[in-house]
């Protein structure tokens, strides 16, 4: 059974359908990646499947064969669903690890305060931020400092899958190397993550499957380097030209 099932959902703004029977799942263990041109609903999926800030309109979400639809999203995320989003969010007059505690405090998936405390400090450690600079002001930090503490605040949450939103975006090459390295590592330690990005160089390094969508519809969906040189992909995102990977 599919660690996250999303089975035929959709998503309206008025007469704008956002997203269009959307179906797709993830195995415990994936790392998933979802392409698409600006506008395509890679966002709106997202914040359908977490509930922040709604929930679709039809269809159905999954997460270990529970339906999450229709929950808070402080709920989905005590069931172990966790994400981050396209910039980089903290409480910036709060510290780098004050920052992290709320993460370990709003998944509530450790039972006691000193669980919490050390989960805070592990996923800190895991994203590369050190100890001396746990008392820094959110603000303090630069932007991929920001980013990172960002995706520590999630992993303090404890998940069992991971949704992270253009993870790559205003990022440096040297910053994009590091980013991988990073995910990769979230990843062994058994968390499961679904992965929108811009960067295709980013999504074919990680990804084992890839979703492209267009117009909130889907469009492509499998290998990836099947999915990227499929005609229409090309068309859609990218233009006439095929890209170079």
């Amino acid at each position: 059974m599919a660690l996250l099932d999303v089975r035929n959902v959709g998503k309206a703004f008025g007469s704008l359908k956002a997203l269009d029977d959307v179906s797709f799942s993830v195995n415990a263990g994936e790392i998933f990646g979802i392409a698409g041109p600006n506008g395509s609903g890679k966002s709106t999926l997202f914040n359908t499947i977490t509930g922040i800030p709604f929930g679709p309109d039809r269809g159905k979400v999954l997460l270990d064969g529970a339906e999450i639809q229709g929950k808070s999203g402080n709920d989905i995320a005590r069931m172990g669903l966790a994400r981050t989003f396209q910039r980089e969010t903290s409480f910036d007059k709060l510290t780098v690890f004050e920052n992290a505690m709320i993460g370990a405090t709003y998944g509530g998936r450790q039972a006691t305060p000193t669980a919490q405390r050390d989960n805070a400090a592990e996923a800190l450690d895991v994203v590369g931020i050190a100890a001396k600079d746990f008392g820094r002001l959110a603000e303090e930090l630069s932007v991929f400092d920001r980013k990172c503490l960002m995706l520590a605040t999630a992993v303090a949450m404890g998940p069992r899958i991971l949704l992270l939103d253009e993870p790559a975006s205003g990022l440096t090459k040297p910053e994009i190397e590091t980013s991988i390295g990073l995910i990769r590592k979230i990843a062994a330690r058994g968390i499961t993550i679904v992965l929108i990005e811009h960067v295709l160089t980013f999504l074919m390094t990680l990804s084992q499957h890839l979703l492209v969508l267009n117009q909130g519809q889907m469009l492509a969906m499998g290998d990836p380097k099947t999915v990227i040189s499929d005609p229409r992909v090309v068309e859609a995102y990218l233009g006439t030209r095929k890209p170079d990977l």
